[in-house]
């Protein structure tokens, strides 16, 4: 196939978008090409109002000269209310071809203005049924259709609460949890549904049931409910469009009647109570008999603060089945589901009316093997059926998730002789994001650990970034989320999963900066470093992963005034003491019985002013803000110096003995070039004198590794990710942890348990590491220079020593990229032992820069030729690492000489970093030999410095080779 086709469209990330207020959505395409180095010149754009009448579109962008093909925003006239849009786009590329048009996709607008809103916010009359009364109420209104055919009906729904909308008898849409948690104050969400199949001619029926929710619910470990209000209501709006252009309003308004059902309790830490007996059957149904219900009644909660869905729904995803009924020395039934889960359980039974059926949800058991609640806290996180006794009855909770692995069954018929496991199912629940990166490896515990991450983010990516599924927290801690976007980013598909709540962080940032510890923001807590600053870490995230601009013009005005915030406090502008901060929360190096590690919480107020403050220069310049770039940047080199002032002593040392002091210092670029071999060295020396474990808490753990192998210590970093001993992230996947944990010994060697005080089994902090996996192991990352994938990085590092094959794959805006490489018996197709095997597939439209470690230029062979012959390849030289190569689009399978073992040695900055950087060592060969440094390969660098004798075989006099080893050896004391 020697053509050019388009694929994979989407408008703000998505496909078939129905119910968007985005006036001016983002279109991006996919392009595929069997030819190397494929590179579009060209792009069109039409959008129309019907899919198959594209001759008179309503924007034809025309032929634009341009590669560009990921988010191109919608320039035609302006979005009108409830309206389809169908788009298609077409391509020319750099070889002269002509796509044909791609298949057309669509957005569909929802309502654009508050002022279309029909419907009343309506809740049951609180004379009837009480406010604050725990049952689930449910909510009706029957109604006519004229005679005509329905060409299309749409529901526009929210509530003050969550809630469930049927419409005669079927349940409207498959989400779950609607309309999910925003900063309600500010911001609250409404769905948009399709039910054209649903309606009929003559009678139909809505009906709603609504719960508490995040909206009137408990939150939080205070035992406070109400956060938001404390009175639950919903907002309906169906239109409904016939063939002969008429339509029809049904809204939501005081005639709607109520009634509570069998839902009589539930809150999303405790669970939910269903009776089957109180089922009112048809009830959302017309004919149905509802003389005995109540009014409903008008609450005024108003239309300014709603906004179309922004994020992907909470869905049911996966169900698993329970791998095994146990019964525990304390003589409980209880379900394991092989894996540390979120969502719920599904279950069928048949038993007399009246049996009560109890499910426990737990995260492990104790060293004995019982059921274990301690670290659940207050949460009840019980789900109680009452049977109706009407044959099979099939239940799963409504309002409520858990998280657990382990669930105690109690009044299930006949329990005592074993339960009947294919009568359980446990659904799976989070934000319905689209799985876009993978990793694997040639050792299986990091697999392991590679799925405990993803299971991590599942669990805790319910609508917002939570810290914990479980207990009676559940909150977006800000301090998790900034240091776990980039591994979630590659793992998911996150973006409009984090715009919302980016944007909610905004909408609880107060006028002075002030950012919460937690978004939505129910703590009232403030200004923490690492925390607050997921202010302007986040948005940054998003716009390497996808450069998206638009999220960085949408949040500089929070990024801007959090950063003025900092620079306010204290006396001294480039120096934040003042205020309360987490600092390295969780290390293992804190004072007995302090959460707080030992690293002063003063550094971290200053790398991450510095941090913060860089970013916040880089996206005014990106956004043309030349005044704010110049500011901002300078700013970040002074609060830099400030902090070198402070906390590098004279000679170079970090006044901290800690691992995550020097963490910071090199990751966040703190201390200057003549300083950083030292740093890193005493950095390496801490973790091998620790016998390769780590002392790190939420602030270090994350850049550990980074800290190793950009300073020359892969090998450490390596070592570090497979000691399975505690403190490791393979000491819990020793222990059998399917997620990660909150603490390093969340169960300790002898099996008892860290303190129920703070004791999650989720909790996806340490997951962090995720993100250096993809980028130093397997070696795939996108170029920040030019970002979203456009232009990739693809460094793959194997000099650890103790892996045989790693790969990653990532589904980018352009397409499927793929690094990984092999050494002989451990994927290498060629089965060399002497050869290594590394494997890149770009995406037509991108390009990537790929580095061949160790390799020789000479020797490197491509796709079954050398490197200047083999297509795709743009350009490739030799470099002190290896050989960089410059590639277009397509697949590449580079084979060469595999480096001895060791090579390690001679990475930049290890052994050659205890001699001086390898700039000081150029001088001295330039001195004595000019231009011979220029033509050193890689693997001759180290020798030249510690050999005994001459191992240029001629290529330097022996007078020459004793002076230069000479000034090396000094410079080396």
């Amino acid at each position: 196939m020697d053509s050019l086709q388009i694929y994979g469209l989407t408008a703000e990330y998505r496909t078939r978008l129905l119910g968007t207020d985005v006036p001016r959505p983002r279109i991006s395409w996919k392009l595929l090409s069997e030819r190397q180095g494929t590179v579009q010149a060209a792009y069109r754009i039409q959008v129309a109002l019907n899919q198959t009448n594209f001759d008179s579109p309503l924007w034809d962008s025309g032929r634009v000269d341009s590669d560009e093909s990921v988010l191109i925003p919608y320039e035609g006239p302006e979005a009108q209310s409830r309206t389809r849009y169908y788009y298609r786009v077409k391509a020319w590329d750099g070889f002269g071809r002509e796509s044909e048009w791609s298949e057309a996709d669509w957005w569909e607008t929802a309502l654009l203005s508050s002022d279309e809103w029909q419907a009343e916010w309506i809740t049951p009359d609180s004379r009837a049924i009480e406010p604050a009364a725990e049952p689930a109420f449910l909510l009706r209104k029957p109604f006519d259709l004229r005679e005509g055919d329905i060409a299309s009906a749409r529901v526009y729904a929210t509530a003050a609460g969550v809630y469930e909308l049927y419409l005669n008898g079927s349940k409207v849409g498959d989400d779950e949890l609607a309309p999910g948690w925003t900063s309600y104050d500010s911001r609250l969400q409404y769905q948009t549904y399709d039910v054209t199949g649903l309606l009929r001619e003559g009678g139909n029926a809505l009906g709603a049931t609504v719960a508490n929710g995040w909206y009137k619910g408990r939150l939080g470990w205070e035992n406070k409910s109400n956060h938001y209000g404390d009175r639950r209501a919903v907002l309906v709006q169906l239109h409904i469009r016939y063939r002969d252009g008429a339509e029809t309003v049904i809204a939501s308004d005081e005639s709607w009647k109520a009634a509570t059902g069998p839902v009589l309790m539930s809150e999303l830490y405790d669970g939910e109570t269903y009776d089957a007996r109180l089922e009112r059957k048809g009830w959302s149904e017309p004919g149905f008999d509802d003389a005995d219900w109540r009014a409903s009644e008008r609450l005024d909660l108003g239309y300014s603060r709603l906004v179309a869905q922004e994020n992907m729904p909470t869905r049911v995803t996966e169900t698993l089945k329970p791998i095994a009924a146990i019964r525990t020395p304390e003589g409980d039934t209880v379900l394991d589901m092989g894996q540390n889960m979120v969502g719920r359980i599904r279950f069928s039974i048949n038993a007399p009316a009246g049996t009560a059926i109890k499910l426990t949800h737990a995260e492990v058991l104790d060293k004995h093997g019982n059921f274990y609640m301690g670290n659940i806290r207050t949460a009840k996180q019980t789900v109680t059926y009452i049977a109706r006794g009407e044959g099979t009855e099939i239940y799963a909770p409504h309002f409520t998730f858990q998280g657990f692995r382990y669930v105690k069954v109690e009044g299930f018929p006949d329990q005592e002789n074993g339960l009947p496991l294919e009568a359980f199912a446990g659904e799976v629940m989070h934000s319905d994001m689209q799985r876009t990166g993978a990793f694997e490896c040639s050792d299986e515990r990091v697999n392991r650990l590679q799925q405990n991450i993803v299971w991590g983010q599942r669990g805790n990516f319910l609508d917002v970034p939570t810290d914990c599924p479980q207990r009676d927290e559940r909150l977006g801690w800000t301090g998790d989320v900034q240091v776990f976007a980039p591994t979630a980013l590659f793992n998911y598909n996150g973006a409009p999963f984090f715009a919302k709540w980016l944007r909610d962080l905004k909408a609880d940032q107060l006028p002075d900066g002030s950012v919460p510890f937690v978004v939505p923001n129910i703590l009232q807590g403030y200004n923490a470093a690492a925390w607050s600053d997921a202010a302007t870490v986040v948005p940054w995230a998003l716009y390497v992963s996808y450069g998206d601009k638009r999220i960085l013009a949408e949040q500089y005005g929070s990024m801007k005034a959090w950063v003025d915030y900092i620079r306010a406090q204290g006396e001294q502008e480039h120096v934040w003491d003042t205020g309360f901060h987490f600092g390295d929360w969780l290390a293992l190096d804190a004072k007995e019985g302090s959460y707080m590690g030992a690293t002063p919480n003063h550094m971290v107020t200053a790398a991450y002013f510095a941090l913060s403050a860089r970013i916040l220069g880089e996206a005014a310049s990106l956004l043309g803000l030349a005044e704010d770039a110049a500011y901002y940047g300078a700013l970040a080199k002074r609060v830099a110096a400030a902090y070198r002032d402070e906390f590098i002593t004279p000679n170079g040392r970090v006044a901290a003995q800690t691992q995550t002091a020097h963490i910071i210092a090199l990751v966040f670029n703190l201390v200057e070039p003549k300083d950083r071999p030292r740093i890193a060295r005493d950095l390496n020396e801490m973790i091998v004198d620790n016998d390769y474990h780590l002392t790190t808490g939420f602030v270090g753990t994350p850049f550990l590794c980074f800290a190793l192998s950009d300073n020359g210590y892969h090998e450490t970093a390596v070592k570090l990710l497979l000691q399975d001993t505690y403190p490791s992230w393979l000491y819990s996947v020793a222990k059998g942890a399917t997620t990660i944990w909150e603490h390093w010994d969340g169960i300790k060697p002898d099996g008892s348990f860290w303190s129920d005080d703070m004791n999650s089994f989720n909790h996806y902090a340490y997951g962090a590491v995720g993100d250096w996996m993809y980028r130093k192991i397997a070696g795939l990352a996108p170029d920040p220079a030019s970002p979203g994938y456009k232009r990739i990085r693809i460094e793959p590092d194997y000099t650890g020593g103790r892996l045989g094959h790693a790969r990653a794959s990532y589904e980018s805006m352009y397409g499927k990229v793929e690094s990984g490489w092999a050494f002989a018996g451990n994927g290498n197709e060629n089965g060399n032992e002497d050869e290594i095997e590394l494997r890149a597939t770009i995406p037509a439209n991108a390009s990537a820069s790929i580095l061949l470690r160790g390799a020789d230029a000479e020797q490197v062979n491509c796709n079954g030729t050398g490197l200047a012959d083999a297509e795709g390849i743009v350009a490739f030289r030799q470099e002190a690492d290896g050989v960089r190569v410059e590639a277009g689009s397509g697949v590449y399978v580079f084979t060469y000489a595999r480096p001895q073992a060791s090579y390690r040695t001679y990475h930049p900055g290890a052994r050659l970093g205890e001699l001086a950087q390898w700039d000081a060592a150029k001088r001295i060969l330039d001195r004595h030999a000019p231009g011979f440094a220029d033509n050193l390969g890689y693997m001759e660098k180290l020798p030249l410095a510690a050999a005994a004798n001459n191992p240029m075989g001629g290529g330097l006099s022996q007078a020459q080779f004793e002076a230069i080893a000479a000034e090396l050896q000094t410079l080396r004391a």
